[in-house]
């Protein structure tokens, strides 16, 4: 349960809701861009936005228009930043909750 324990945390403290806030505003206004862009499904444009700003990268989907190609420039350069940070903040939350209670034991 102790993953439960680090979301709630996570999703209580004012500074991490920002950045979880701020992260899914970015993943969803970059869906609907790519959603109307490249005629893409909601599905696929949510799934292209998070392989792209994770840097993951399959190749399966990339925009086609040269409208699309210019705004993925920009969403990754954008993105790409606050993605990782998100990850990160993510990551180091969970590791000093973990690392808190070995501690108390």
């Amino acid at each position: 349960m102790l993953i439960w324990r680090v979301i709630t945390d996570f999703v209580k403290d004012k500074e991490y809701r920002e950045l979880l806030i701020t992260s899914v505003v970015v993943l969803a206004v970059g869906t609907v861009i790519f959603h109307y862009l490249e005629g893409w499904s909601i599905l696929d444009s949510l799934y292209f936005c998070i392989i792209t700003l994770t840097t993951i990268g399959y190749g399966d989907l990339a925009p086609k228009t040269d409208i699309g190609k210019i705004f993925n420039m920009i969403y990754i350069i954008i993105g790409l930043g606050l993605i990782l940070t998100f990850i990160r903040t993510v990551y180091d939350h969970y590791y000093i909750t973990k690392s808190k209670r070995i501690n108390q034991k």
